[in-house]
């Protein structure tokens, strides 16, 4: 079996495209021919004598190349441009030809997630389907290119065109799933070592808040493109498109892959219910730091008042007999200080056992 890819340094590219282009862009071509052979070589030469054909393109330029490669395979420019205008518009059929975009996702973990949702377009006509992804996504067909042979030589050469497509398509949407899924076990790991933090009494707790909120925005991103894979995946398993199959089998497999990521979303919907516990532990344990400083303070005003109706008492009786009608002389000294000390030794006892007796002391809280 013949097998030559057009990657790298190889110049199996459509004519259009030099090799120089070729090696930048990253042009990949397998075919399913005629006598059973896969055979990726001049790909507009192969698509016309091929049964089905893959194409993959990836690019550093994707707002711009995409409507260049599109075009030089033979898609018109207001499907592509239906799609890309619009973030909204995930599926556009025009009977001949169809386009779909799908969300490939890519994390980077620095001092925080970082999660981003790029769009892969993927293009079908007759008898090849072409795949358009940014360069900055992890290699996201690298498996499907090392096995595009065993894949297209699988698929049954009596079967139609359509399900030959739909075969194709389901692979290629699988494959960009798996390594969607990937990434919620990086954001769970990431998770995890949050959650060591909040059992950590030394982290700092102002630092936990911004953190948690990071991770809750990366899982809504995260789960806001598995989202954007159902919708599509809806699209197609009815068979409403006239270039996808009919067969009932191949658009069972269509919901599979629908339940396979309706499966992801509740996990990542259950780590963002975790993540959400964790900030109501966060919030109580402020609320328990600002009530325990609310009881100090309680402490510290009720034997402020204590002290201050103790004091109260002596400073009444010493202005008292302060006074010139009272003619304090020299030798009644000792008897006014004794007089000024008993009576604070016994307004602050009356004080604080008032004030205790009356329920006034809050509670002592750790």
């Amino acid at each position: 079996m013949e097998e030559r890819v057009a990657e790298g340094n190889n110049t199996c590219a459509a004519p259009a495209v030099n090799a120089d282009q070729a090696f930048q862009k990253h042009w990949f071509c397998a075919a399913l021919c005629n006598d059973g052979t896969v055979a990726p070589a001049n790909f507009l030469s192969t698509l016309e004598n091929s049964l089905l054909a893959w194409i993959d393109y990836r690019t550093a330029n994707f707002e711009t190349d995409v409507h260049g490669g599109a075009a030089q395979l033979g898609f018109s420019g207001q499907l592509v441009s239906a799609l890309c205008d619009d973030p909204r518009v995930l599926y556009e059929d025009y009977d001949t030809e169809m386009g779909i975009k799908l969300p490939s996702i890519q994390i980077r973990i620095t001092d925080h997630v970082d999660v981003q949702s790029y769009p892969s377009m993927l293009l079908i006509r007759r008898n090849f389907i072409l795949t358009v992804h940014p360069i900055l996504v992890d290699r996201r067909f690298t498996r499907l290119r090392r096995y595009s042979n065993t894949i297209l030589s699988k698929i049954p050469m009596d079967a139609s065109a359509e399900d030959k497509l739909t075969m194709l398509l389901i692979r290629i949407i699988d494959q960009n799933n798996d390594r969607n899924f990937e990434h919620l076990r990086q954001i769970e790991e990431r998770g995890d070592d949050l959650n060591k933090s909040l059992m950590d009494p030394n982290v700092p707790r102002a630092a936990l808040g911004p953190q948690i909120y990071n991770m809750k925005h990366s899982l809504i991103k995260y789960l806001n493109a598995l989202w954007e894979t159902v919708d599509v995946l809806h699209d197609l398993r009815y068979g409403d498109a006239n270039l996808l199959t009919n067969e009932d089998k191949l658009l069972d497999r269509m919901g599979f892959l629908a339940e396979d990521v309706s499966h992801q979303i509740s996990l990542a919907e259950h780590m963002s219910d975790v993540l959400a516990s964790g900030l109501e532990v966060l919030q109580t344990i402020y609320n328990n730091q600002l009530q325990a400083m609310n009881n100090r303070m309680a402490y510290l005003m009720t034997y402020l008042t204590v002290l201050g109706t103790a004091v109260l008492v002596p400073n009444t009786l010493a202005t008292i007999f302060g006074n010139s009608a009272f003619g304090m002389a020299q030798n009644d000294i000792g008897w006014y200080i004794t007089m000024l000390v008993g009576s604070t030794i016994i307004a602050t006892a009356l004080a604080f056992w008032w004030v205790k007796k009356s329920g006034f002391i809050p509670k002592k809280m750790d």
